[in-house]
């Protein structure tokens, strides 16, 4: 057997997707293992990888974090201080490194995500694209000219400080780091905690849809004004309410100021579906400098 499939890890706080790809970028098989504690979780994840025959040219991880991606840390490929119990300070990559006897690139999930629409789908021929994950939490991954941006760690776009909306000021807002930051206000749990219910299962006539709309918008001209990106794709799980991405482009072209485009054509959802973590984790093993051994 020739070594040319690649481990692919999806890594979130409720479960842990992994799958097996080709170089031709078929995924061949795949499993869900329940995001318990680390050493059952990535144990298991290991066992059924080696089931599969073993004999991987490579893994990749798309994985929640914080994470450290320093290849001079002696902790790179760790998650680092995470409000995931059980899991601040464990090591992502280096078990799958060693297991598996092959390199490993490693990334966060809305980054991995990020690369893959940016390759293959949403972002496909454009020369920037910024993906933005709306769910049980935000997070947010830019590429400029095929490569992910990092600076001393990687970007923690759902934590920026926000204007508050008319009437919504009474809201502290749930992010235990910053409390109203963007994550604080407009994540899944945020909306929860104020009306009770998931965006989608509100009426469509009820206020969240135009507040939660209106942060959305917000942030994305603050990207906008820094990045000034292409293409900006918002996917996650509050992302598919009935409705919302039409008000987030109506509110980002009333709001103006330096927002450029036609918004229609500049925010748009994502295109990988189901795929997109996975194909993310094999978009992070195929750009050249991530692939790193067990001892970073």
């Amino acid at each position: 057997m020739t070594r040319d499939r690649i481990a692919l890890i999806e890594a979130g706080g409720t479960k842990f997707v992994v799958g097996i790809a080709g170089r031709d970028r078929t995924i061949a098989a795949r499993t869900r293992i329940a995001t318990t504690n680390p050493a059952e979780t990535i144990g298991a994840a290991i066992d059924w990888l080696r089931a599969q025959g073993g004999d991987y040219a490579a893994v990749g991880i798309a994985s929640f974090g914080p994470l450290d991606l320093d290849p001079a840390s002696p902790i790179w490929g760790h998650i680092t201080q995470t409000t995931k119990a059980g899991w601040s300070e464990a090591a992502m990559a280096a078990p799958f490194a060693r297991a598996l006897g092959c390199p490993v690139a490693i990334d966060t999930d809305v980054n991995g995500a990020a690369l893959a629409e940016y390759r293959w789908g949403a972002g496909q021929g454009c020369r920037s694209a910024l993906y933005l994950t709306v769910g049980t939490g935000i997070g947010g991954g830019a590429v400029v000219g095929g490569r992910l941006i990092h600076g001393a760690s990687h970007p923690e776009m759902g934590h920026i400080a926000m204007p508050r909306y008319p009437d919504d000021r009474d809201f502290g807002g749930i992010c235990p780091f910053h409390g109203d930051c963007l994550e604080g206000l407009a994540s899944g749990p945020a909306i929860a905690a104020r009306w009770g219910a998931s965006l989608s299962d509100l009426p469509a006539e009820h206020g969240a849809h135009a507040i939660i709309a209106w942060y959305l918008a917000r942030a994305i001209m603050s990207f906008q004004a820094i990045l000034a990106p292409d293409r900006i794709i918002l996917g996650g799980g509050v992302m598919e309410t009935p409705g919302l991405l039409d008000r987030v482009r109506s509110e980002a072209a009333a709001a103006g100021g330096y927002f450029a485009g036609d918004p229609e054509a500049m925010i748009v959802a994502p295109v990988l579906g189901g795929d997109a973590g996975l194909l993310g984790a094999l978009a992070l093993t195929e750009v050249e400098g991530n692939l790193h051994a067990a001892d970073g």
